[in-house]
């Protein structure tokens, strides 16, 4: 019985300190916010970082106000971000918005006045359209861009996870 106790000790022992359980490695160490998450750029331009700090290299610039990214992790006062195509870095999170929004990936993407295919269509949106976001179903959002609003497939959108449900 002793060899299985020493076993187990030493099991947790070899985890480096600061280290995370799988539950715990879902949350961010700064906010306790889900990780990965979805957020949208507040700023009109920002640039996006190597490292976590202004002394790293500004690799690009991000020139899209309200383009949704995903958030993969954070460090102090920074948050590193990925784009639709995976592109990102680290950004400030002062030009980071809690506001939800989508980006169409289906070209002239009908819009649904109800979250049925059978519904009228409000309206078509191009593919690369920033949209708010909405309610969402197991299979729909609504969506808002432009002046109009209805029903999406969730699965032309980006920047919501696929079992995600708002209210």
């Amino acid at each position: 019985m002793r060899p299985l106790a020493v076993a187990a000790f030493s099991i947790f022992a070899t985890l480096a300190p600061g280290t995370a359980t799988a539950e715990e490695a879902k949350r961010g160490a700064v906010t306790n916010l889900p990780i990965p998450r979805f957020v949208s750029m507040k700023a009109n331009e920002g640039n996006v970082r190597r490292g976590p700090s202004l002394t790293h290299r500004i690799d690009w610039v991000f020139k899209r106000r309200d383009m949704p990214l995903q958030i993969t992790a954070e460090h102090g006062h920074w948050r590193k971000v990925q784009d639709r195509d995976g592109a990102g870095g680290w950004v400030h999170y002062a030009l980071l918005s809690g506001v939800r929004t989508v980006l169409v990936e289906k070209d002239m993407m009908p819009l649904y006045a109800r979250p049925d295919p059978a519904s009228q269509v409000a309206a078509h949106f191009e593919m690369g359209v920033v949209a708010r976001l909405g309610t969402c179903t197991d299979d729909w959002c609504r969506i808002s861009a432009g002046g109009y609003r209805g029903w999406a497939p969730k699965a032309s959108l980006w920047g919501v996870a696929p079992d995600e449900i708002r209210d």
